[in-house]
């Protein structure tokens, strides 16, 4: 069974920054395109950042020039670098990803439980 599990969400002030992490578990034989999506409170779940196996990115106009996405392929991981946060970045944050699981010859679209993240002073 795969599992993705996000951390570093919390609180933080407007202007701060903080990290979120993605991490893919189990019987896995690759990944391809990893994503971060959020949902503020409601709101529609909104597509944040995307990257390929290859490390080409794209990002909402929304986050441009503040967040930053990366991944680690060796440890199948997903990472957002939020920097200059806004109170309108307060959202839950979910971690989305393309898993093709051993023994599978498909891609599986796989969802995180999500992390929160409150922009407040």
């Amino acid at each position: 069974q795969v599992q993705l599990v996000e951390s570093g969400g919390g609180l933080v002030q407007p202007g701060g920054s903080l990290r979120l992490s993605c991490a893919a578990s189990g019987s896995i034989a690759s990944v391809n395109d990893m994503a971060w999506y959020r949902q503020a409170p409601g709101k529609e779940r909104e597509l944040v950042a995307t990257i390929t196996r290859g490390g080409s990115t794209s990002y909402a106009d929304s986050v441009k020039g503040r967040f930053t996405i990366s991944r680690d392929n060796a440890k199948n991981a997903a990472y957002l670098q939020m920097n200059s946060l806004k109170p309108e970045d307060t959202a839950a944050y979910y971690c989305n990803a393309q898993i093709r699981p051993t023994g599978i010859f498909i891609f599986i679209t796989s969802w995180g439980e999500g992390t929160l993240v409150t922009v407040s002073s």
